[in-house]
């Protein structure tokens, strides 16, 4: 497979197995709160992660923990859960998703200083142009809800910290292999989410067998396919590439929600769905401008010039 065609699939995957978690959230949410599940969530994907790191013996690199974990409770930790416990509070889930649908925004206006990764006027249309995009998309579901005030800053919080954890890995460039990256934030993760379902007395899971077939979805699709793809895409194809990737998950969400829960699309998200695309179009599809190499520049890769490449 050509290098195009490999990034374009990798892509593809990156976005439907992102979509996945909204998906599985809402699974497992029917049995339970969102501190029980991400707590069993992370708790089997490390088990299963340091399984398979043992069997391959996988060398962990000096400084890998420190590096990982940074990068672990700012990617995974503060994102997920400041979406999830916002929207738990009451921020509607169309609203969370639109303040998370600002990341590319964030990404794209810092990477310049940060990365040296300079958009041009024709991305920038592109990152509004996706912005509105997913707004359209998310309409119907746009609102207060009954959430207090202060329930809204936590998926600010939580787009932040992605945003910043996305900057992060593209500045560090670490030299730890996808497995063990996940593997180390994976870990660092289940700790995390693990004591905070303790010290609220929500780590015992329900009895319905229905919660662990939420816990499979999260596991296999989200944590796994999710996360290990948005690291390859961020390694191949940079920290605006990969963040502006993020338009098409809204969508890719409302097709998945449509086919397994029967829930009907608002008559603005057709217009919203072409809208992300031709944003992520105009954005992808523009060679980058970069003014400086990275400071770890030999042991990374230059980034194709474009989508395809």
């Amino acid at each position: 497979m050509s290098r195009g065609r490999s990034n374009l699939a990798v892509s593809t995957a990156f976005v439907v197995l992102w979509s996945s978690g909204f998906v599985g959230a809402e699974l497992g949410t029917r049995f339970t709160v969102a501190d029980t599940l991400l707590a069993w969530r992370y708790a089997i994907a490390a088990a299963v992660l340091w399984l398979v790191t043992l069997v391959r013996r996988t060398r962990i690199p000096r400084g890998a923990i420190g590096r990982q974990g940074l990068l672990g409770s700012l990617s995974q930790v503060l994102y997920l859960g400041g979406v999830v416990t916002g929207v738990g509070l009451g921020v509607p889930a169309g609203t969370a998703a639109l303040v998370a649908a600002l990341q590319p925004l964030v990404v794209a206006t810092a990477a310049g200083p940060v990365l040296g990764e300079h958009t041009t006027p024709r991305q920038r249309i592109g990152l509004a142009g996706g912005l509105v995009g997913v707004g359209l998309v998310v309409a119907g579901d746009l609102g207060p809800g009954d959430a207090p005030w202060w329930a809204f800053v936590l998926p600010v919080g939580g787009m932040l910290a992605l945003s910043a954890g996305t900057l992060l890995q593209g500045r560090l460039r670490p030299p730890e292999s996808p497995l063990v990256a996940v593997t180390l934030q994976t870990s660092i993760a289940a700790v995390l989410f693990g004591a905070v379902a303790v010290g609220a007395g929500d780590v015992a899971p329900p009895a319905d067998p229905g919660f662990w077939g939420a816990i499979a979805w999260v596991v296999v699709l989200s944590s796994f396919g999710g996360y290990g793809s948005y690291l390859l895409v961020l390694r191949r194809s940079g920290a605006t590439r990969v963040s502006t990737l993020l338009y098409l998950t809204p969508p890719t969400t409302m097709a998945w929600t449509f086919v397994m829960f029967g829930e009907v699309p608002v008559v603005l998200a057709a217009p919203g769905l072409a809208l992300c695309a031709l944003g992520v179009w105009l954005v992808l599809g523009t060679p980058r401008r970069r003014t400086a190499e990275p400071a770890h520049g030999a042991n990374c890769r230059t980034p194709g010039a474009s989508w395809g490449t």
